[in-house]
This record gives C-alpha cells, sequence and structure tokens, in this order.
C-alpha cells in the first residue's frame, strides 16, 4: 500500500471513530448537561446548572467558521422568535477563537443572548468533548440534552422540536 493510501485509509478511519463517539453521545438516554462554570463576555461568571428550568439552545462555534457565520442570523431568529416563553440561547465560542473577534463579532451583529468564550476549552470537553463547528445541543428544562446537531441545523425542525419542548411542564 503506497503511502498516501495509508494516509487516507488512517484519515478515515479517525473520521469513523469520530463520528462513532458523537453518535453514541448524542445517542445516549438524555444525557445531563454538566455543570460547568462560564464567562460571559461582560464578565459576569454564570453556570450551566443555572439554566435548568428554560429550554436552552447552546451553540459551540468560532468566528472562522463559516457555516457558524451562516448560520447566526437563524440562531438570532430562533432566540427572538421563542425567548419570551422561557428559551435561552447560550453560544459558546470555541478555545481558539480570539476573544476580540468574537467581541467584535457579537457587538457587530448585535446578538441578543448570552456569549461565553471557552478559553481553556473545559467547556466544549464537559459537553463531550466538542471539537467540529458548529455543534449545536437543544437541552429541555430538566436539563437533558435532547438533540444534538453537528453542522447548521434543519431549522424548521429546531422550531418545531422547541416548540414541543416550551409546552411541556
Amino acid at each position: 500500500m503506497t503511502s498516501s493510501k495509508r494516509n487516507v485509509a488512517a484519515i478515515v478511519a479517525v473520521l469513523f471513530v469520530i463520528g462513532a463517539v458523537a453518535a453514541l453521545w448524542a445517542l445516549s438516554p438524555k444525557a445531563t448537561v454538566p455543570d460547568v462554570p462560564y464567562t460571559l463576555l461582560d464578565g459576569s461568571t454564570q453556570r450551566t446548572t443555572d439554566l435548568r428550568g428554560k429550554v436552552v439552545l447552546v451553540n459551540f462555534w468560532a468566528t472562522s467558521c463559516v457555516t457558524c457565520v451562516k448560520e447566526m442570523p437563524e440562531l438570532i431568529a430562533t432566540h427572538r422568535k421563542f425567548n419570551a416563553r422561557g428559551f435561552e440561547t447560550l453560544a459558546v465560542a470555541m478555545s481558539y477563537d480570539p476573544p476580540a473577534y468574537v467581541v467584535n463579532f457579537a457587538q457587530s451583529r448585535g446578538l441578543p443572548f448570552k456569549v461565553a468564550i471557552d478559553n481553556t476549552g473545559e467547556i466544549a470537553r464537559r459537553f463531550g468533548d466538542v471539537q467540529l463547528t458548529p455543534t449545536t445541543l437543544l437541552v429541555n428544562r430538566r436539563g437533558e440534552v435532547v438533540k444534538r446537531f453537528v453542522g447548521e441545523p434543519d431549522f424548521a425542525e429546531l422550531h418545531a422540536t422547541i416548540d414541543r419542548l416550551l409546552d411541556e411542564s
């Protein structure tokens, strides 16, 4: 086998393992959101457990991610559509994203939701070792992950699921 074929085979194997791990985590029955502290752009510190009682969209993103930038207007619209009903959005910028870029992006686009910078990568690790952006998790009021999207979500499906979760008591 040539060196280039071995490299391709190794890459395929690694992608398969990553996909399998992500699928297993995503399919685990009602994985609970980990208790993780995070710092918002305004400097305040909160914990993921502070979001219990709300339906929450946790979006891992980066300013250098083309799909992340493309989906951001839809995330803004989703937040605005459901926020008054107890829906919250937490955008978590990846550890490799320069904080100044994140602040500029959030300000220039008027992001209406919470934005945290994952300086150490701890938030991404605790949420199932998120490495691909965008990765979006939908969490019910009990703090259980009910849906995980890798890549841009189907927003019609997402909205229907959010609506259903908000109607649950």
